[in-house]
């Protein structure tokens, strides 16, 4: 019956001839025959903004949306910062947060290891080195390159360091990506790692969402803003130029262009290199939509298309000149042809979705036909296929060294690691490499100078530990161990699976109190998130340990649709018209949880971000029978304007496009800031997001806040004013965001 129940809810019309709702301890279907009152009946993006009666918050600081702003933090802070666990949370979220006995993240650099850091004393954080022996010690010995809150003091900026990117393989040029306040947008500025400090005269980049590479100590490879229409709707580029040192990128060449119609995240310059630093290929990346693209290799001072599945991801280089062959992952099935020198193209084999290959260069540049001198659409081909996943496995990570690739792979969404050895011929030599039991397996920085790589693991009961693989290790070499940060004795971690609409098993882990009563009372947090092919395996929350676990909560993790758990296919079968599939996925899980009797509807509360965001606000207004509580953060909810507001547009590929009458349909038949009803039963959610995030608009987040509020829902809404949509801009600042989002799941679920 309720599986049924989903499918009936999954099918809606847009009239909305039905909504299934249910109070927080007992079944009851109520029947509607009413339309949503905001949902349009002209969905054309000028009958969606008619409707709307919420536009002028999408005014980023307009006068409007700050009083909105202002007057929502208040009443939610009073109501969360108010409650008596708030400080207790904060400092112990912030203890961690900021703890010096945390792994310090290494990344190799020159022929030391580098690390950015963050702690109380340094909440902007440092960058600093250190020699890989001293690294390994009990007493290392760091040294400051740069310290980012004196240099946010000293120039009167909310600096956040968003990366360097130095040039091998001495790497002592390196260019520096800084945020002012969190968002995507940086400015890029070249550092001496010799003298610590800026290069005088040196490359300079204004704020911009720019994608840069070094193609040698003298030249980048930019594809940024280069004046009026240089970038997509989205706000990315699709221009790629060649900026000489001492040029204004008015000067700069341009060496390849895209067009201002792409989707995706921009054009960009892919530069490949060996071990001692020299370029193996120079790839341009011209993405189509969100997981489409067109890739061009810069062959002499040219770009040559090739032949390449448009859905892919590429690895690495191996080799040089004539026997340079690119690693890739192919993310569809794909059949590719083999030429012969005067023949017609054969068919060749099918390649499966998910299979990571070894192929010449050469090979996947088209040819010209002999007999007719065109273009044949089909490539030559020497595939190599390095790993085919099986049906629950999928390639999650991919470190291409010298001589083998290292590849990270998830099977039943528990992390492996396989060694694969070039021997010739086709043939990869396959050695599994040990690592932890039932954790998540992390592939960090790599260096193909010392064919080393640091490796780490984890789980939700077990901290972070790392370690370093040599081409000959069977293992990693133990480096590093966190700490606890929670005392995970009193809980168990087990896997289960719900059944979906469409008979789909889904598999979840629930993290709960060792001999846990199935009476329905344990107070659990669901988390999911359904998108973009990420993954979410098991993984150390310490912060969600120490304020939730060790307050007796449960912790639920669902590995939807959408996601890329099981591969390709796994991603796929939720996108555009497929949507409602995660959604049901999710219900699903919500659903056997209740069964199982590990928690209740009146127990049981949701939390997601950014596209999780368009989950937990799509479960409230579709399900709110299963839920009394969501932390909906940082996310996407207007989805038939979500391509109007910077940068939505380069997510068509996942959503569909609401310009396109079929596409619009669908979408509306889910968009949680339309389908809202004024005599439905949700729970009081707690939305929040931040003014300067620049990749999810705040929106959407402000809009349903409104709406709700309109049609008399009790909620809370909060906006931070920086921090962007990392959350990574300050640990201080983050611990207090933690502390806000479990005062309001403890207020919901347990007391």
């Amino acid at each position: 019956m309720r599986h049924a129940l989903l499918i009936a809810a999954s099918a809606l019309a847009l009239t909305g001839c039905a909504s299934v709702f249910q109070p927080r301890d007992e079944i009851v279907v109520t029947t509607k025959h009413t339309r949503p009152p905001h949902l349009p009946t002209d969905l054309s993006p000028e009958g969606v903004a008619a409707a709307d009666d919420h536009l002028a918050l999408e005014q980023v600081d307009g006068a409007e949306a700050m009083a909105f702003v202002r007057a929502s933090n208040e009443k939610a802070l009073a109501v969360l910062t108010g409650d008596p666990r708030y400080e207790t949370f904060r400092a112990e979220a912030e203890a961690i947060l900021t703890a010096t006995d945390r792994i310090p993240a290494p990344s190799f650099l020159g022929d030391g290891i580098g690390n950015f850091w963050q702690d109380g004393t340094n909440p902007k954080g440092v960058w600093r080195r250190t020699t890989l022996d001293s690294y390994a010690s009990a007493d290392t010995r760091w040294e400051t390159l740069l310290d980012v809150d004196a240099l946010a003091r000293s120039e009167g900026k909310d600096w956040v360091f968003k990366g360097a990117s130095c040039l091998a393989p001495d790497e002592t040029r390196c260019l520096i990506s800084l945020s002012d306040g969190g968002k995507d947008a940086v400015v890029v500025r070249e550092f001496d790692l010799t003298t610590k400090t800026f290069v005088d005269g040196g490359f300079v980049l204004p704020e911009g969402k720019h994608r840069i590479s070094w193609l040698d100590a003298d030249t980048l490879l930019v594809a940024t803003d280069f004046g009026p229409g240089t970038l997509t709707e989205s706000g990315y580029p699709y221009i790629v130029k060649s900026l000489k040192r001492g040029q204004t990128l008015a000067q700069a060449t341009e060496v390849y262009r895209g067009a201002q119609s792409d989707g995706g995240y921009g054009v960009s310059a892919s530069v490949f290199r060996d071990a001692q630093g020299a370029v193996q290929a120079v790839i341009f990346n011209r993405p189509l939509d969100t997981f489409r693209s067109e890739r061009w290799w810069w062959r002499d001072g040219q770009p040559v298309k090739l032949g390449l599945p448009e859905r892919a991801s590429l690895h690495g280089v191996m080799g040089q000149g004539e026997g340079a062959e690119l690693v890739f992952t192919a993310e569809e099935a794909w059949t590719y042809r083999m030429f012969q020198s005067s023949e017609m193209p054969t068919e060749g084999e099918a390649v499966p979705a998910g299979a990571l290959l070894s192929v010449d260069l050469e090979n996947l540049v088209p040819l010209e036909s002999p007999e007719t001198g065109e273009v044949v659409e089909s490539v030559t081909l020497d595939s190599e296929v390095i790993f085919e996943p099986g049906p629950r496995q999928s390639v999650e990570d991919v470190r291409v060294m010298n001589d083998h690739v290292l590849v990270a792979y998830s099977d039943n969404v528990v992390g492996r690691v396989a060694r694969f050895q070039d021997r010739g011929e086709f043939a990869w030599e396959r050695q599994e490499v040990t690592v932890a039991a039932s954790s998540a397996i992390g592939l960090g920085d790599s260096s193909r100078k010392s064919g080393r790589v640091f490796v780490s693991a984890q789980g939700f009961l077990t901290p972070p530990s790392l370690g370093l693989l040599t081409p000959t290790d069977a293992a990693p070499r133990p480096l590093r161990a966190a700490p606890p940060k929670f005392d995970a004795s009193t809980h168990v971690v087990e896997q289960f699976e719900a059944t979906s609409s469409d008979g789909t098993k889904i598999p979840y882990f629930v993290v709960m109190p060792r001999g846990l009563r199935m009476d329905g009372s344990a107070p659990t947090i669901l988390f999911g998130y359904g998108g973009f092919q990420v993954s979410f395996p098991p993984a150390y929350k310490p912060e969600m340990g120490k304020l939730w676990l060790e307050n007796g909560g449960v912790f639920v993790q669902a590995n939807i649709r959408g996601g890329g758990e099981f591969g390709p296919a796994w991603h796929q079968a939720a996108l555009k018209e497929n949507r409602q599939l995660a959604f049901d996925d999710f219900a699903a899980v919500a659903q056997d949880l209740i069964d199982r009797g590990i928690t209740s509807p009146r127990r049981l509360g949701i939390y997601g971000r950014s596209n999780g965001g368009v989950l937990t606000s799509v479960s409230i207004t579709q399900r709110p029978d299963l839920f009394n509580a969501a932390v909906i953060e940082s996310p996407l909810i207007d989805m038939l304007r979500y391509h109007l507001l910077p940068a939505g547009a380069s997510w068509i590929g996942e959503y569909g496009d609401p310009r396109i009458p079929e596409e619009a349909e669908y979408i509306a038949r889910y968009s949680a800031y339309q389908r809202l009803r004024p005599d439905a039963d949700y729970p009081r959610v707690y939305i929040t997001t931040n003014t300067r995030d620049d990749r999810v608009h705040p929106g959407h987040s402000r809009k349903f806040a409104a709406r709700l509020a309109a049609q008399g829902h009790d909620h809370l809404y909060f906006e931070d004013t920086a921090g962007g949509h990392s959350n990574d801009a300050d640990p201080v600042a983050n611990a207090r965001r933690w502390a806000r989002h479990y005062v309001y799941l403890a207020q919901q679920l347990m007391d």
